[in-house]
């Protein structure tokens, strides 16, 4: 063997090595850009709906700061923050698993609202008899398998008869909304609730215990949980491999022989049976009972946070919790500034567009 045979597989290592290593490298020298162009993003988004906020006789000052206190400015505020994202980030999966697939569920509100009959109707099955662990376990399983279920009626729709997907999820938001009204005025209204609509309250073990403040409760970490199991299943595994491929192309998934009407259908279940599970946490951790304006609006905010975060569950998280930041600074707009709560959701909008307009990486700036 010579030198030059000897050196040369140290000589291929080290070149193996400076090509892998390029990536990084790459990533690291666009950093300044990316920043800069982030601050341009987060600055504009606030300039225009400073110009809003003008335009409305408020003040954007003193508005921007009693939103940051409202929201983030001490330990209450952030619990709430939390709390509120909670459902916003499981809404957020039920959107991102199908959106995998190149499917568009916008149902996330009625499947959660499912998900809150599912627990309800475990928890008045157990009596409060069973321990807390197996009475919260049980009801989450309720919930996640009611909302799975009601996901599953715009899945078999698509895929029998093709009917689209999001015409028919939405239109079960409202149907679902219905069953929850007769629910809480009929068969479930609480005796004591003289003219208000509302079921029962839950108590003892059909309540998440409170961790933080008065109303903090562990449903956050189950929501975290949630979406880094779902994050690994969608980066890691056969399945979420194939879910991607038909996202991607779905004549070229049938060509390859996969289980095209199967996979959209497990798609829509999964996302189902997450907003499910928010529903679960939203009664048994916050609410307490169910009410026809149970988690009003949520479904589609967790929609917008799944498109915020490009449908990865992990970037949902701090989609979810920006927000619900944003939402409940926005609960004392009237009060400071004579606004409608309603405000904020411009700010969300401005918000989406600037991620997904602003914030796309231009072509050649890094590589995934």
């Amino acid at each position: 063997m010579t030198a030059i045979d000897a050196a040369a597989p140290l000589d291929q290592g080290v070149g193996e090595d400076a090509e892998a290593a390029h990536p990084l490298v790459e990533r690291l020298a666009h950093l300044p850009r990316a920043a800069l162009r982030w601050a341009v993003i987060i600055a504009s988004t606030l300039a225009i709906f400073s110009a809003f906020l003008l335009a409305k006789g408020a003040d954007p000052a003193a508005v921007l700061e009693s939103m940051w206190d409202t929201a983030l400015g001490n330990p209450d505020s952030v619990g709430e923050t939390l709390i509120r994202a909670t459902p916003l980030l499981l809404a957020a999966l039920a959107t991102a698993v199908p959106a995998r697939a190149g499917l568009f569920n916008l149902g996330g509100e009625g499947q959660l609202l499912m998900g809150a009959i599912g627990a309800i109707l475990v928890a008045d099955r157990l009596g409060g008899d069973a321990p807390t662990a197996v009475t919260l376990t049980l009801m989450a399983l309720g919930g996640a398998l009611l909302g799975a279920m009601w996901a599953l009626l715009p899945a078999l729709l698509k895929v029998v008869t093709r009917t689209n997907e999001a015409i028919a999820s939405l239109l079960l938001n409202y149907i679902a909304g219905i069953i929850v009204t007769w629910l809480c005025f009929e068969p479930w209204k609480d005796p004591t609730s003289l003219g208000q609509a509302y079921s029962r309250e839950l108590e003892g073990p059909e309540r998440f215990p409170v961790i933080w403040g008065e109303r903090v409760h562990p449903g956050i970490f189950v929501a975290i949980g949630a979406a880094v199991v779902l994050w690994f299943v969608l980066r890691s595994t056969t399945w979420g491999f194939k879910l991607k491929v038909l996202g991607g192309n779905p004549s070229a998934a049938r060509r390859a022989g996969l289980a095209v009407g199967g996979l959209s259908v497990a798609a829509m279940v999964v996302g189902g049976s997450m907003a499910g599970l928010g529903g679960m946490i939203e009664v048994a951790g916050t609410e307490g009972r169910l009410r026809p304006e149970l988690l009003a609006g949520i479904g589609f905010i967790g929609f917008l946070a799944s498109w915020l975060a490009k449908h990865d569950p992990l970037k949902a998280i701090l989609a979810s919790i920006v927000l619900g930041a944003i939402a409940v600074g926005g609960s004392g707009l009237k009060i400071t500034a004579g606004l409608s709560g309603g405000a904020v959701n411009i700010l969300m909008a401005l918000v989406l567009f600037a991620v997904l307009g602003w914030g796309t990486r231009p072509q050649g700036e890094g590589s995934r």
